[in-house]
């Protein structure tokens, strides 16, 4: 990072504290009190983690707490409890509670549906019946292909309930991506919908996951929900079973089974930069343990809170905060199945006023995309019932900040600007939002019972407004325990580069503040005739000039300067590329940067490879300009289409 500009932004980022009123209804009040929690909880991690698991349900808890390290540890071993039973028995058994509303359902072409936890219990004893009837058990892997359903809820309660373990796979991965995913997890089942609505399209999920299948597989059995009634879908006698017919039947009671905290409970692979994706496997009980401290802390989540995430269920985002610890909380949330802009640039905004939402969590390339369309569009809707927005996925941009605190919020609401990665199963950095003051692009602060610091490359503490990289000094319950069938895959990947810590592979600074800036991945930092230069500010450059939606900027080798950066720019609609449009750009950057930041190439684009969660994947663009193609992993594409469009455009222009 170039960093005398980068660390003088940092240094110089106004505190914007919380309303009183946010403020006095938070579980942390003030940042003097979310010290001291802090402070205790470092010295007493057994003492923290013993007083959520108070607020849990167990069948059986020991006295111990933790033990081992890095990377080989466990919490609260030999002792038992039931993730399900946690987020719909204890709800759904309490005459206050089972008949709230779990789930309020909605899709893209205007069907709703609404779902008490009374309901939910049912029908989540129901499916798990179902799968008994298969034969599956404790320890089995089913893989579930489908879009943002009540049934998907379902589906994941029923096999947390059994202890089978379950691995959600995007619906709308392509037969490639699935079919890795069940090979390398060995599963024995597959769940899908038939079909799910994406922009006004159909897309045929069965014939995506017959093609998976083709040749030899461990799969026994699939699972069809119909989505959409009259869409027709092939089915395979004496494999293929549907949903519907399967629960008619099916007994309405199921007691859960007794799980002992550390076993797998959860499968969800996320994209490699070579090879095969990585099965990040997390313990179910710790994944309980930590999701239920993240989403009752950092969410604030409340009893009369009606909250929407608007991730989709192949994200582990969705799992972290509304599937475990969501439901946990006995939240009341939106679930919606579609894209967030269709039919209208409104929709986003219809939804939160129909339901209600005070809490939105949802990605930066949705709040930017929200952005690109106007405050006036927000001005259509009642959305006065709103009190935090929260964002996760990659650096929100402070741009994008201010336009939702200031323009969209009113200046009234909370932002959460959150870290996290799929392998520590939740966002060990983030503000607690009534005790934390907010800075444009910050992170917030380290969560209860971790232990973050910023290092340099011999793993020594750099001071307070350096750049370095970002380590995680201590185990916690939601902390991956393995990468599926490779253990020395997850040593090497999380624990070889620095031994005894968990290293993020992100860079970051901490400031005076004692708040976290993560700057992007380690190799997402150009270093051009000397001059660090972060990726990041050099996008945010970009991203300020009204004609361009989306830019991602990335390195390429130079004989005379080392490296030098390329720039990839999605334009407005109504905007035409030009080498008048890319002069202007690139000048904009040399004036707010510097004459070395200026781009060696900019290639105008129609759409970004990204993941589901609405990351760009740099990694895909740099392949291309360097190699000529993608070679490594791209199973973790949202849309497998876009790759090959883009190879030939960008072959086009050099």
């Amino acid at each position: 990072m170039r960093d005398e500009q980068a660390l003088k932004m940092i240094a110089e980022s106004p505190l914007i504290a919380p309303s009183d009123g946010y403020r006095n209804s938070s579980y942390v009040s003030d940042y003097d009190e979310y010290m001291k929690k802090y402070n205790e909880s470092i010295t007493n991690p057994e003492g923290f983690w013993n007083a959520i698991a108070d607020e849990l349900t167990w069948t059986e808890r020991s006295s111990t707490v933790m033990t081992g390290e890095m990377p080989d540890f466990k919490f609260f071993p030999d002792s038992f409890l039931n993730v399900c039973e946690n987020c719909v028995d204890r709800h759904a058994l309490n005459p206050d509670r089972k008949n709230k509303v779990a789930l309020y359902f909605e899709g893209e072409e205007g069907n709703r549906r609404t779902l008490t936890y009374g309901q939910l219990y049912r029908e989540v004893q129901r499916f798990a019946n179902v799968l008994k009837g298969f034969g599956l058990v404790k320890g089995d892997v089913v893989s579930v292909y489908m879009p943002n359903l009540p049934e998907t809820y379902v589906v994941l309660l029923a096999c947390l309930r059994l202890g089978i373990i379950y691995n959600t796979v995007f619906a709308g991965f392509s037969a490639e991506a699935l079919r890795e995913r069940i090979v390398s997890s060995n599963a024995k089942a597959v769940v899908c919908s038939n079909a799910s609505y994406r922009r006004g399209r159909v897309l045929r999920l069965k014939d995506t996951v017959d093609e998976a299948l083709q040749g030899e597989t461990p799969v026994q059995n699939v699972i069809v929900f119909s989505r959409i009634p009259h869409e027709p879908t092939p089915m395979k006698e004496g494999r293929d079973y549907d949903y519907g017919e399967l629960m008619a039947k099916a007994a309405s009671v199921c007691p859960p089974e007794k799980l002992e905290a550390n076993a797998p409970g959860l499968l969800i692979f996320t994209s490699g930069t070579s090879g095969k994706p990585k099965g990040i496997v997390h313990a179910g009980g710790g994944f309980l343990l930590g999701t239920y401290a993240y989403t009752k802390y950092q969410l604030d989540i409340q009893p009369a809170d009606v909250y929407w995430n608007t991730a989709d269920i192949g994200w582990l985002t969705s799992h972290i905060f509304v599937l475990v610890g969501g439901l946990a909380l006995g939240v009341t949330t939106v679930l919606y199945d579609g894209a967030v802009d269709y039919p209208h640039t409104g929709r986003v905004y219809e939804v939160m006023e129909r339901y209600q939402v005070n809490k939105l969590f949802s990605a930066p390339t949705a709040f930017r995309m929200l952005m690109k369309y106007g405050t006036e569009v927000s001005q259509r809707y009642d959305l006065s019932a709103l009190q935090l927005l929260v964002s996760v996925g990659e650096p929100l941009n402070p741009e994008a900040w201010n336009w939702l605190y200031h323009d969209l919020g009113k200046g009234k609401v909370v932002i959460n600007n959150t870290w996290g990665q799929t392998e520590t199963g939740g966002t060990p950095l983030a503000s607690l939002p009534g005790a934390v003051s907010m800075k444009p692009g910050s992170c917030g602060v380290p969560f209860f019972g971790h232990h973050l610091d910023v290092v340099d490359k011999d793993g020594s503490s750099v001071a307070d407004g350096e750049a370095g990289y970002l380590i995680i000094r201590n185990v916690f319950p939601s902390l991956a325990r393995d990468v599926f069938g490779d253990r020395q895959r997850y040593i090497t990947a999380y624990f070889s580069q620095m031994p005894g810590v968990y290293f993020t592979g992100d860079s970051a600074v901490r400031d005076k503040d004692g708040q976290f800036w993560v700057l992007g991945r380690v190799d997402d930092v150009i270093n051009v005739s000397g001059h660090r230069i972060s990726t990041m500010e050099m996008e945010s450059s970009l991203i300020q000039h009204g004609a361009v939606v989306e830019a991602a900027v990335v390195s390429q080798p130079d004989e005379i300067k080392g490296w030098v950066p390329i720039a990839f720019v999605t334009l407005d609609k109504t905007v035409t590329a030009s080498s008048e449009l890319e002069q202007e750009l690139k000048d904009k950057i040399v004036d707010d940067i510097g004459s070395f930041a200026r781009p060696h190439r900019m290639h105008f684009v129609d759409s970004m490879p990204k993941t589901r969660s609405g990351k760009i994947i740099r990694r895909m663009l740099r392949e291309i300009i360097q190699e000529g193609t993608v070679k490594g992993d791209v199973t973790g594409l949202e849309d497998s289409e876009i790759l090959d469009k883009l190879i030939s455009d960008i072959h086009k222009e050099s």
